[in-house]
C-alpha cells in the first residue's frame, strides 16, 4: 500500500499539464540509448533477440521490448514498455491488459517469478522505475487535460504510456 503511494506520489510529480506527450527537457536521444542497453540487457538475460519498437508517435510511451514466448518459461510474451517520461516503465505478460497485471499472470501460470525478477533487475539497472499494470489502472485524477480518444475515462496508463 505504502509503495503505491509512492509510486502514485511520483506519477503526480511528473503529470505536467503542459507536456502531454513528452516533459519538458524530452531529449528522445537519451531514451534511445536507455532502450538500446534496455534491451541488450535483456536479449542477454534471455539468450534470445527481442523485439524492439522505439519513438512511438502520438503517444506517451518511447519503446516497447518483447520478449518472445519461446525465451520464456512459460511460453507467454513478454512485453516491456519504455515512457517518455523517465524514468517510468512498466511490465506485462503477453500484452499490457491481458491480464489484470504480472501478479495475476504469475497466479495464471502465464508468467514466471524468475522471468518477471529478471526483466525487473534489467530496469532498475537502466534505471527504470518499473510502475506495476495493476497501479496504472487507476482512473486518471491529475492535473494534465487528456485528449483522450478512448470510451469512458482515462487512466494513468492513458497518461504515461497511453496514444494521443
Amino acid at each position: 500500500m505504502e509503495r503505491d503511494a509512492n509510486l502514485l506520489a511520483v506519477l503526480r510529480r511528473l503529470d505536467d499539464p503542459d507536456g502531454l506527450e513528452f516533459p519538458t527537457g524530452y531529449r528522445s536521444t537519451e531514451l534511445a540509448a536507455t532502450l538500446s542497453v534496455l534491451a541488450a540487457d535483456i536479449d542477454s538475460l534471455f539468450a534470445t533477440s527481442c523485439g524492439v519498437e522505439q519513438d512511438i508517435p502520438d503517444s506517451a510511451q518511447y519503446g516497447r521490448i518483447e520478449v518472445p514466448g519461446a525465451s520464456t518459461v512459460c511460453g507467454t510474451r513478454i512485453v516491456v514498455l519504455v515512457s517518455k517520461f523517465k524514468p517510468l516503465a512498466m511490465v506485462a505478460a503477453d500484452n499490457p491488459g491481458a491480464f489484470l497485471g504480472t501478479d495475476d499472470a504469475c497466479a495464471e501460470g502465464e508468467l514466471d517469478p524468475s522471468d518477471l525478477e529478471k526483466i525487473r533487475q534489467a530496469l532498475v539497472g537502466s534505471g527504470c522505475l518499473v510502475v506495476p499494470e495493476e497501479l496504472l489502472t487507476n482512473r486518471y485524477d491529475g492535473v494534465a487535460h487528456l485528449r483522450f480518444h478512448g470510451s469512458g475515462e482515462p487512466y494513468w496508463w492513458d497518461r504515461f504510456f497511453g496514444s494521443f
